[in-house]
């Protein structure tokens, strides 16, 4: 994976500073990005998340399956009913290695990329860009989402994460906005939003805590929306991941 060298990081690091997000078109070559892209859509070990009140539910796509049409149709009522007034999501995740080995040793492309976004040169430029000097490493899933799914408000500021800023690396062609998907930040009152319509190629960034969330794609949405998500977090106590 490589890392788009004509970026203009001063002109990023400001347009970050004023509203504490930016969205960076073009953060790798072409090549490697329909690379990641074309590895998704191939890929079908795709888990099903759901949060519930007893905990996060998550299916593989067989277990999927065996549940049976009653049994999904009565857990997509229980999440739509706690999405009403409560924080809740559904789509489907894929996991990068949390071992540090595998991390190393495995060739695909998702792989890859998470060790691009690890990687020196990226954690220089994304400290230069959010102004964060304490950023020590960074972590993320891919995710797909579907007719169907989404993302309630929330601002990923969990305590003891060290989370300092979010990111969703866009992979989605043609996308149109009423198809949903929409990566939506939200004011203060929740009255008035900014969105960010999926693109492909993308990084949108953004500091913690931030009201965000991503509105339901809907059935005309012919394709799904792919992202690999995550956050930039401080350096761990065992020194993993130190800052410059």
């Amino acid at each position: 994976m490589r890392l788009n060298t004509g970026l203009n990081v001063d002109r990023l690091a400001q347009e970050f500073k004023e509203h504490r997000r930016v969205r960076i078109y073009d953060l790798l070559e072409r090549e490697d990005a329909e690379a990641l892209h074309a590895h998704l859509e191939d890929q079908d070990d795709w888990w099903r998340l759901i949060n519930t009140p007893d905990g996060i539910l998550e299916y593989d796509r067989r277990a999927w399956q065996r549940l049976g049409v009653r049994r999904r149709r009565a857990l997509d009522e229980q999440v739509f009913a706690q999405a009403r007034d409560g924080f809740q999501y559904r789509y489907e995740g894929l996991r990068v290695p949390d071992d540090p080995d595998r991390l190393e040793e495995d060739d695909d492309p998702l792989t890859a990329f998470a060790r691009l976004m690890d990687s020196d040169d990226m954690l220089r430029m994304l400290r230069r860009i959010t102004g964060q000097r304490d950023i020590g490493f960074s972590d993320g899933h891919a995710t797909a989402y579907s007719p169907g799914d989404f993302l309630t408000e929330h601002d990923d500021d969990v305590p003891g994460k060290g989370r300092l800023a979010a990111y969703v690396y866009g992979l989605t062609r043609a996308w149109r906005p009423e198809w949903g998907g929409i990566l939506m930040f939200h004011r203060d009152d929740s009255a008035m939003i900014d969105g960010h319509v999926p693109r492909f190629n993308t990084l949108d960034l953004f500091a913690v805590p931030q009201q965000h969330s991503v509105s339901m794609v809907t059935p005309s949405a012919p394709v799904r929306r792919f992202a690999v998500t995550g956050w930039l977090r401080a350096s761990l106590p065992d020194g993993y991941g130190n800052a410059e």
